[in-house]
């Protein structure tokens, strides 16, 4: 049996995804592909616009044979921590092969041989790289410019580390190699629109530009020729039920939590910095939605993104002490299933026979199987999915969902 492994978050899934899946089950010969995706909310720092289910059954119909979520600590986290996350989790099913990922650069070589360096940092590299920080450059620049200097071989490659996709798959294989996982890393170059296009093409267009489209309130029919079928039906049926989140859906909630919490600041909180905190104070009565008091902070040093993700962070209560607890815990401990394929019984039954960690199929089994801490990683995510489901019944005028009866995903 051979497996391979896909991390992604088919937000939402469409032609380009459907393509890299086809690719990669060619590029590695694997009998069946496991997808671990993000599940409510996801990596630019914001809710994932139809929920997870949806999602996995897209993925499900299209080339995945098991679809597993990413814990929320991951899945809305920087590149290094979501690319950790999700390949510690891969790695720790026993039974994965190759992850193969897309990129714009489409070249392993060159992408295993930056991540070396990246994740080594020869003293010759830090010597350079020191010295182009010193005369002023920014760190993305003197980090591209040492790694040329360090090796004159990556000269025809400097713009691998400005595009998202060659970012992630470094990220992928620094992971790897730090775990010494015999998991073999492979890559399809990205098809279609590029990453942060928001403009649709013929056919292959970004999934940015898809949820740019469907907020601009464009028709879904438009989706046709973006989607394979089965995907289009899915999504279009969940946005009739529950319409497109984003994140002003959830401005109320953080508001009343920056307001109530302004006396002590957000440093406890992951990612977000001293000056990051400062600045929130600074502003917190020019406060109108979520995604204009982004608008607000972001600066010079900080991107849109990167703020969306710690107000997020601060949103959904994530603290530096859970995500220590997270680490501590081996960062996966427990793999959730969102669904699977009847035909890949083989799969399961591998997985539970190798697995290090606990294969959950019914929440109501997962105290029992789970330790201490890693039960209370769990219930973390509930609570964390209860703050998207209950946004998502507001918007919908529907009761709000229990994810605890939700049953998984079986095609």
């Amino acid at each position: 049996m051979k497996v391979n492994a896909v991390i992604a978050e088919y937000n939402p899934f469409h032609n380009g995804h459907k393509y890299h899946l086809d690719a990669s089950v060619q590029k590695t010969s694997a009998d069946y592909t496991i997808i671990v995706m993000s599940g409510n909310f996801v990596q630019r720092g914001a809710p994932a616009i139809a929920e997870k289910y949806l999602r996995a059954r897209a993925a499900l119909l299209n080339g995945a044979d098991l679809v597993i979520e990413l814990p929320v600590f991951y899945a809305a986290s920087s590149a290094e921590y979501f690319a950790t996350g999700a390949v510690t989790l891969i790695d720790k099913l026993g039974v994965v092969d190759a992850l193969c990922f897309g990129s714009e650069c489409g070249e392993i070589s060159v992408l295993n041989r930056i991540a070396q360096i990246l994740l080594n940092e020869p003293e010759e590299y830090r010597a350079y790289l020191k010295n182009y920080m010193r005369l002023g450059h920014s760190y993305p620049i003197s980090r591209t410019n040492a790694l040329i200097q360090y090796d004159p071989s990556l000269s025809d490659w400097r713009n691998v580390l400005s595009t998202p996709n060659n970012i992630l798959g470094i990220e992928y294989i620094k992971a790897l190699s730090r775990r010494k996982s015999s998991i073999i890393p492979t890559t399809t170059i990205r098809a279609g629109s590029d990453y942060h296009d928001i403009r649709m093409g013929k056919n292959q267009s970004s999934a940015n530009a898809i949820r740019v489209a469907l907020s601009s309130g464009q028709d879904m029919d438009f989706l046709h020729g973006q989607m394979p079928d089965s995907a289009f039906e899915i999504l279009k049926k969940g946005l009739s039920e529950i319409p497109m989140m984003i994140s002003d859906d959830f401005s109320e909630s953080l508001y009343y939590k920056l307001l109530n919490e302004k006396n002590t600041g957000y440093t406890k909180y992951f990612d977000v910095s001293p000056s990051l905190s400062d600045r929130i104070l600074k502003h917190i009565y020019e406060y109108k939605s979520f995604s204009e008091f982004c608008n607000i902070l972001k600066s010079k040093d900080m991107t849109y993104t990167r703020i969306s993700r710690c107000l997020l962070h601060i949103l959904l209560d994530m603290t530096n002490e859970s995500f220590e607890e997270c680490k501590a815990l081996g960062y996966t401990p427990y793999a959730r299933v969102l669904g699977f394929k009847n035909a890949s019984s083989p799969l399961l039954s591998s997985i539970k026979k190798n697995s290090e960690i606990p294969l959950i199929t019914k929440l109501a089994d997962a105290k029992a199987v789970l330790s201490d801490g890693a039960f209370r990683m769990l219930e973390n995510e509930l609570r964390m999915n209860n703050i998207y489901l209950s946004a998502a019944a507001l918007k919908s005028g529907t009761n709000l969902k229990n994810e605890l009866s939700t049953p998984i995903v079986i095609v």
